[in-house]
């Protein structure tokens, strides 16, 4: 039996309209012991999210008193909207040998990177700026002058692509979410990982 171990926090971004949304449902619903984590912002609720579960939906003082309070590991504005990563909530996972799946964009991934240096960091970019632009009109959650923003800065953000550690090119939703798949486990395989998960069984086997 498996000890309990320190979980990996798995660090997913893309430009808006990427796909990260749905590539990290399908691995939370694939795989067992990885969560997503539920981060704080200050924009409104959009028809079909649901509060706590997508995210934590609150106005920009009861942000600014968890930042003062030191409660986010990251933050940032996106869009003229803040975002956060809550500290207790990721914390308290890793310590039970869950994996934390943060999906958030390039500038909060720079952040995690500074007090989490062993994450694992995915870059999911379109096949083409084309599909990027139908991808946001057929989710029919912004007017075209809010899509038309998000595409002019796409180009910024995938420009920040060589500080990932991996690249998937969503093209194929399956195949995407299969190679996602394919980086979480091998990471998971990993001899140190494996060492600390497995201290017992190694134990015993070299006694």
């Amino acid at each position: 039996m498996a000890d309990t171990h320190t979980g990996n926090v798995i660090i997913v971004a893309a430009p808006s309209g990427g796909g990260k949304t749905s590539l990290v449902k399908k691995l939370i619903d694939t795989l067992e012991n990885v969560e997503v984590s539920v981060s704080h912002t200050t924009r409104k609720i959009r028809p079909g999210e649901c509060d706590g579960k997508d995210y934590f939906f609150i106005d920009e003082p009861a942000f600014q008193k968890i930042i003062d309070d030191h409660g986010f590991i990251e933050y940032a504005q996106v869009f003229n909207h803040l975002y956060g990563t809550s500290v207790a909530q990721i914390q308290k996972r890793l310590k039970a040998g869950i994996d934390v799946v943060l999906d958030i964009d390039w500038q909060g991934a720079q952040q995690i990177r500074k007090l989490f240096p062993q994450a694992i960091s995915i870059f999911i970019i379109p096949p083409s700026l084309t599909t990027l632009q139908e991808r946001l009109q057929n989710r029919r959650q912004d007017n075209e002058k809010v899509i038309k923003e998000r595409m002019r800065r796409a180009q910024d953000e995938l420009s920040h692509y060589p500080e990932f550690d991996y690249l998937i090119i969503n093209d194929d939703f399956e195949t995407a979410a299969s190679e996602l798949q394919a980086i979480v486990v091998t990471h998971r395989l990993r001899t140190a990982c494996q060492t600390i998960k497995h201290t017992k069984l190694l134990s015993f086997l070299l006694t």
